[in-house]
């Protein structure tokens, strides 16, 4: 049967296959003349950053659009009043045909695959009408759209969430990394750690990435190190390493805290600190986070088309710190906001996860 995989136990009629030019008309926004209105801004909608306002609209029924030419696999939903630019298609929809439920069909084609462009992705209206598409009932369609507009807005508040607590963070930032006046020299904070293996294999080899520290072999999903590793840096639990080139100048330092000990590539550096004057997590926190700290950073890089920053000129950095006392109230602090948005962050991930497989299994 033409039926989905997974639909409301209500419905059980069959879903009738027809092409899109069936179900919905489309038109070019730059085809169609302003429509004034008495009052309001409205947006104009269009791919290629061609976004602004008018005091005019086009069209003002509830719509499904998708960009012609740029972005094409973007689908959008407009129940307001809004004006296109010729980048992007709208539909006026044939009743008993739901625009909402239509909008979430649109989600579920690969409109790459219709890319009709050896250049800037780009999609006629006769290549949208002519795509298959399965539409049930009036009644199913109401019920799915429904539904999936309630994950929209859970996803969307769990997304906002997410901004408050990061914009709440730089302020909390700017806060704690301001009025510093104890000054030191990285190079007085720091101990360096210069050991290395003598055999192949003797430990478990790490990457220093942008989200921690990661065993190689789980990262890259196979052994991507030298075939070859003794030589390599030990890197003890608790010491710090970071990645010394960059292509984007862009350089994240880690606490190595998943393995007793591990290795890197000779080319990490690995140092330890002096507890007596700066808190670990503090410091590690302080020099990926601090804006200005950064802005130290990539004014003392080496290098042309790949950015490099050696342990002697990350040495020669200084940088303002508070007490020590200071350091370890803040650095709970900030920890604990970062564990919260990272809690938020995987609720995101699962509810995307979710509306994920429900919509390859509500659409035929």
């Amino acid at each position: 049967m033409n039926v989905p995989k997974l639909r409301f136990k209500e419905f059980n009629d069959e879903y009738i296959n027809l092409k899109y030019k069936d179900v919905l008309k489309i038109k070019s926004g730059r085809d169609q003349r302003q429509v004034e209105c008495e009052s309001g801004i409205y947006p104009i909608l269009g791919t290629g950053g061609q976004i602004g306002k008018t005091n005019s609209f086009l069209y003002d029924k509830p719509s499904v659009l998708i960009g012609r030419k740029g972005t094409i696999n973007k689908p959008q939903y407009m129940e307001t009043p809004f004006w296109t630019v010729d980048t992007l298609f709208y539909s006026h929809i044939y009743e008993p045909n739901i625009p909402k439920y239509l909008f979430y069909s649109f989600q579920n084609v690969n409109w790459k695959k219709y890319d009709e462009s050896t250049g800037v992705p780009s999609l006629s209206s006769s290549t949208i009408e002519s795509v298959e598409c399965n539409i049930p009932s009036k009644e199913e369609q109401l019920k799915v759209a429904d539904f999936l507009s309630l994950l929209d807005k859970k996803i969307e508040l769990q997304s906002k969430k997410i901004e408050d607590l990061k914009l709440f963070k730089k302020g909390l930032n700017k806060n704690i990394f301001s009025n510093l006046n104890n000054k030191f020299k990285i190079g007085d904070l720091i101990i360096e750690y210069n050991k290395k293996t003598s055999t192949n294999n003797q430990y478990k080899v790490l990457s220093s990435t942008a989200n921690g520290i990661i065993l190689q072999n789980e990262y890259f999903n196979k052994q991507a190190a030298s075939s070859d590793n003794s030589g390599y840096k030990i890197v003890p639990r608790g010491f710090i390493t970071y990645r010394s080139m960059s292509d984007t100048g862009e350089f994240h330092f880690n606490i190595q805290n998943i393995i007793e000990i591990g290795i890197v590539s000779p080319a990490y550096p690995v140092f330890t600190i002096n507890e007596n004057i700066v808190n670990k997590d503090y410091f590690v926190y302080y020099i990926n986070e601090n804006k200005s700290f950064k802005n130290k950073i990539l004014s003392s890089k080496e290098g042309g088309t790949r950015y490099a920053l050696s342990i002697s000129k990350f040495r020669d950095i200084k940088l303002d710190l508070p007490s020590l006392k200071h350091q370890k109230e803040y650095s709970k602090l900030l920890m604990a906001y970062n564990q919260k948005i990272k809690q938020e962050q995987n609720k995101l991930d699962k509810l995307q996860e979710l509306k994920k497989g429900l919509m390859q299994n509500m659409f035929v």
